[in-house]
């Protein structure tokens, strides 16, 4: 009974499995843009075979031409088998020549091809909404894709280089057994052919099940190991290595299971394959010996037969590891193409028009929105940014703040009223000008596996040298740099864990001042780190927002304190609003709030000050 493998399927919607034919069609536009290789390729594929179907023939020639009686015409019969291996040669040599010429003309069809597709997909998956990238699952995907793009190499592969040629030997031999011997041989022929491909095609479709399967649990064993190691200090902090091990090995066995189950039909299906060409040599060779015995057929008729055969055993037998590749191939490719079909949540309008440069004011007109329809995140929030100024948005967790900004970024489109930048619905603009126009300080940085030259660039990658050091210098990140042995040079480590949150936060700040764009976001900059760091960095966020349309999301009220205005967001509403004095003396929830974290710092500083008096 085929095992349940629906917890290891790939999280979210997902396009109707494709079929067979139709992951075939896919390719053909990717070799039509090199048709005159593809050409060329497959006349010298052709004359391969036709080589190779000339050589038996002419190995008969020789046989029989030195069987010739020797008198007089010695010298004379003596000519003929030199000129026939002579050709012998040229044809055996042909064989490899073409060979290689097709290898040489389809090399650089098939991995451009690889590259284009890859190339499309990893757009493709760039192009996804935020919702399909936080529902999947990094290690599942990235191997879907590696065994996606090295599969399309061979399908491409044996498509063109195989199917054809085999076919055409195959006829060939076929209709030199039909021309000059009896309609047995190639009823023999024939029969283990039909034979051979029906018992290949119905067990390699079984074995297919159970390679699916094998994949699924391959890629999800990938996914415990790769989650578990991106969180390699929660694992410390709870000791939980062995739990780890135990999970991994668990999904582990699942997929040994899996291997042996498909090893096994490998096998069975091997010796099926080897016992229906053993019966047709078989019967072949009785038929010609029997031939030669009754004086119907010579010597080098029995060789040539012999010759057939095995010339014909070895595509009969490729024929079988072509089906089974190209299925193993089809469906390591059928979750790659799945991903290229994947519906794009958020897309640019058909006339959507860039954004112009110069200052941004921002409005948010009436929005409402929700992660799910069930659940509604935001109600009409309402406000506006004018060109040059900051607006705070401060709020209880959970009460929609950072949600402003995905929505700003246009992550997610509005479930109702619109998101405006100088006027105009940031859906009527295209998604890359809108991006371009803004820079966000996120609450936690998460920065590339390369170097802290490298990840404050990626602010603007065409950015020269010396406005790299610039940015830096401006969000005083150049001391720090200088104290490094390598400087700039220095790797920061998977998602840059070898910096502080302090550090890192710089990096972010020196990103955004590198990008320069009108409209700035600080979500939340400052809520990790210790109040000496906040206020270093604060102030350097002030001094960066000067001049730009500014969104600050906020938790600490501390630090919006200097804000144009204030909201209060309360369970996706809007609750008050105006100057931090303003919201003061109203007295409502901004005012205890305040209370509350004043009455915090306070508890917490009161330790500090006695151990600083005992002292």
């Amino acid at each position: 009974m085929r095992r349940s493998t629906s917890a290891t399927a790939l999280p979210g919607p997902q396009p109707k499995e494709r079929h067979d034919w139709q992951t075939v069609k896919a390719l053909v536009p990717y070799l039509l843009a090199w048709k005159g290789r593809v050409a060329f390729a497959l006349v010298f594929l052709i004359g391969a075979k036709v080589a190779n179907v000339a050589v038996p023939m002419v190995f008969k020639r020789i046989i029989d031409a030195l069987g010739v009686p020797r008198g007089l015409h010695e010298s004379a019969a003596l000519l003929v088998p030199l000129g026939l291996l002579a050709a012998y040669g040229v044809l055996r040599f042909s064989t490899s020549l073409f060979t290689e010429l097709r290898e040489l003309l389809f090399a650089r069809v098939t991995q451009r091809a690889v590259r284009t597709i890859a190339l499309q997909v990893f757009e493709h998956l760039h192009a996804l909404s935020l919702r399909f990238h936080l529902e999947r699952q990094t290690g599942g995907l990235t191997r879907d894709i590696e065994r996606g793009t090295r599969a399309i190499g061979s399908l491409i592969s044996y498509t063109l280089y195989s199917i054809l040629p085999t076919l055409v030997e195959i006829a060939l031999v076929l209709g030199i057994l039909a021309y000059k011997y009896d309609a047995s041989f190639v009823l023999i022929t024939v029969g283990a052919l039909a034979t051979y491909i029906a018992f290949t095609v119905t067990v390699t479709n079984w074995r297919t099940h159970l390679r699916r399967e094998a994949n699924e649990l391959d890629s999800a064993a990938n996914i415990r190991a790769i989650d578990s190691l991106l969180n390699y200090e929660t694992v410390k902090y709870f000791n939980n290595e062995l739990y780890e091990a135990k999970r991994y090995d668990g999904q582990l066995q699942k997929w040994e299971t899996a291997q042996v189950r498909s090893q096994m039909s490998l096998s069975f299906l091997n010796l099926g394959q080897a016992l229906i060409i053993s019966v047709a040599v078989g019967l072949m060779m009785w038929r010609a010996a029997s031939g030669v015995a009754s004086g119907r057929m010579t010597v080098g008729d029995i060789v040539l037969v012999n010759a057939f055969l095995i010339q014909l055993y070895i595509p009969l037998n490729f024929l079988g590891v072509l089906y089974r590749e190209i299925r193993q191939a089809l469906t390591d490719i059928e979750r790659m193409f799945i991903l290229l079909n994947q519906h794009r949540e958020v897309q640019d309008a058909p006339d959507a028009r860039t954004l112009e440069g110069g200052g941004c004011a921002v409005a948010f007109d009436h929005v409402g929105f929700g992660y799910d329809a069930k659940r509604q995140i935001l109600f009409d929030v309402d406000f506006t940014i004018p060109v040059g100024k900051t607006v705070a948005v401060v709020g209880h967790s959970g009460s929609g703040k950072s949600t402003l900004a995905r929505l700003l970024y246009r992550f997610y489109d509005v479930n109702g009223g619109g998101i405006r930048i100088n006027g105009s619905d940031i859906r009527a603009l295209t998604q890359s000008s809108l991006r371009a126009a803004i820079g966000i300080v996120p609450q936690d940085t998460v920065l590339f596996n390369d170097t802290l030259y490298y990840n404050i660039q990626y602010g603007r990658p065409e950015a020269s040298r010396e406005e790299v050091i610039a940015a830096a210098r401006a969000a005083q990140l150049d001391e720090f740099i200088a104290r490094l042995p390598d400087g700039y040079q220095t790797p920061v480590g998977e998602r840059g864990l070898k910096l502080s949150g302090g550090e890192k936060q710089r990096v972010a700040i020196a990103r955004a001042l590198l990008k320069n764009p009108p409209i700035l976001i600080f979500d939340e900059a400052t809520s990790a780190l210790d109040s000496k760091t906040e206020k270093a960095i604060q102030a350097q966020l002030e001094q960066v927002a000067i001049g730009h349309t500014t969104l600050v999301i906020a938790h600490r009220l501390s630090t919006v304190m200097n804000a144009d205005e204030i909201l209060v967001l309360d369970q996706g509403r809007i609750v008050e609003r105006g100057s931090h004095r303003a919201l003061l003396e109203r007295d409502g929830v901004y005012a205890q709030m305040w209370a509350l974290q004043q009455q915090d710092e306070a508890e917490q500083a009161s330790p500090a000050a006695l151990a600083s008096l005992a002292s």
